[in-house]
């Protein structure tokens, strides 16, 4: 017989950085019967949002008297000692319990089961796997839901049907694996896309990838022997964590962001960083479009954007040279008269008057095209880290701001609500090269276009 903890939770939102657990239950189980249970009310320490108390029922005056988590923190690990940790989209539960508890300098670590994964693989096909709509479907009764003692008892039903389908949920193969990392730390890993972090003895961040599925992407690296950097990197990793993004999109984003923070030694394609020069376009007095690569001072929004001078004027010349730019207009020739690209047929004369704006303007704006994003402002909703949220990405003024994630039941279509979700990162080229891709392959859910910025939203 199997030992599990099966847990929920209701919080103060869905960051387990910022937010905080308002009540917990938990159900041991044997995988025949409950041996053990346990639920309270948390004093969170913090305000209730609203939307939190519409949905759970649990308001501010209901949590005063209820113990802190540090009161309940010795009960919850007696309870959850040598089980399994199962939860219903398990890594929101477990990140918010493993977070309470490094507030508290605990190191809380425990292996993982997802009810959601493992509902997807055994009974596929639902039209839903949120908690709700699944045991709907399957004729389970909830009594209390959105509190956490009806939603875990209703999560320990679910998961005697799936023990039923399959008795051993926790087998895995790692034949080959030759790894310092631990059965135990790659069992845990979450089979949902999101970044992964591996590290070396020392505790440094060595490399960082994305992927769909971050277990399946650890373990092609733990048996990846078909290069001396895959070999190496291999034997240097020590230890393994990750952050679930709820989609490809954002685990791109971030992938991009803390790469160039970390500057991992294995990760070759994004180290990049200090994108301080901008490819900016602007209207000379006789409507000519110029080109001009100039440092970034925050009051102009660049085209896209270079680590270097250098490779900006690269860029700027490999533009010129196959739209048939003027070298004059775009910075990279100064004369009273014409271009030297004129001279020898290459300018058709905008440099003196010769070409007409419109005409040439077409041809900037074909250069362009490429490296720009399709819209200044916009927001992109895509799925969340659970059935329940959404992710959000911002770009202002034709500049990427960051992503956030919400409550789809919270949202009341407004900009203002997705502006306040954002947590800000950095525009690089990077970030724009990935936005650009999900806009043309329509990588998200719903694009939200901004007529002014952060009002009138038109959706497609």
């Amino acid at each position: 017989m199997g030992k599990y903890s099966i847990i929920d939770l209701e919080t103060t939102g869905t960051s387990a950085r910022d937010g905080r657990i308002i009540e917990i239950a938990i159900y041991n189980y044997d995988g025949q019967q409950i041996t053990e249970e346990f639920t309270t009310l948390v004093n969170p320490e913090q305000r209730i949002p609203w939307r939190i108390t519409q949905i759970t029922g649990i308001n501010d005056a209901m949590v005063v008297d209820a113990p802190r988590f540090c009161e309940i923190a010795r009960k919850v690990v007696e309870m959850t000692d040598g089980r399994v940790f199962v939860a219903h989209n398990v890594g929101f539960d477990y990140g918010f319990i493993r977070e309470e508890f490094k507030r508290l300098g605990y190191h809380y670590e425990r292996e993982k089961l997802c009810t959601v994964k493992l509902s997807r693989k055994l009974i596929p096909g639902m039209r839903s796997y949120s908690l709700g709509n699944l045991c709907a479907d399957l004729g389970i009764e909830i009594n209390g839901r959105h509190r956490a003692a009806g939603d875990a008892l209703a999560t320990v039903k679910l998961f005697e049907r799936l023990l039923a389908i399959d008795p051993d949920p926790l087998k895995l193969n790692l034949r080959g694996t030759l790894s310092a990392l631990s059965v135990e730390t790659i069992r845990q890993l979450p089979e949902e896309a999101g970044v992964y972090y591996f590290y070396n003895p020392r505790g440094d961040i060595i490399y960082i990838g994305k992927s769909r599925n971050i277990k399946d992407r650890v373990l092609q690296h733990l048996h990846n022997d078909t290069t001396r950097k895959a070999l190496e990197m291999r034997a240097a990793i020590a230890d393994v964590s990750f952050e679930i993004t709820g989609n490809d999109l954002i685990a791109q984003l971030l992938e991009s962001e803390e790469i160039k923070r970390h500057i991992p030694i294995y990760n070759r394609q994004q180290r990049r960083i200090g994108f301080n020069i901008g490819l900016f376009a602007k209207y000379d007095e006789k409507g000519y479009l110029c080109l001009k690569a100039e440092k970034l001072n925050g009051d102009k929004v660049p085209i896209t954007t270079f680590n270097s001078m250098t490779a900006a004027r690269n860029a700027l010349f490999y533009l010129t040279e196959t739209y048939r730019l003027c070298q004059k207009l775009n910075g990279l020739y100064k004369s009273r008269g014409a271009c030297f690209h004129h001279s020898i047929g290459q300018c058709d004369g905008a440099c003196i008057g010769l070409e007409s704006p419109e005409s040439y303007n077409q041809r900037v704006e074909a250069a362009i095209a490429p490296v720009k994003l399709d819209h200044d402002n916009f927001y992109l909703i895509h799925k969340g880290r659970s059935e329940e949220e959404k992710s959000v990405v911002e770009v202002l003024n034709g500049s990427y701001r960051g992503f956030g994630f919400f409550y789809a039941n919270d949202f009341d279509g407004s900009t203002d609500f997705l502006h306040a979700c954002i947590q800000r990162f950095t525009d690089t080229r990077d970030a724009r090269n990935i936005l650009r891709t999900a806009l043309r392959q329509r990588d998200y859910e719903k694009l939200l276009l901004v007529e002014e910025e952060r009002l009138n939203p038109v959706v497609n």
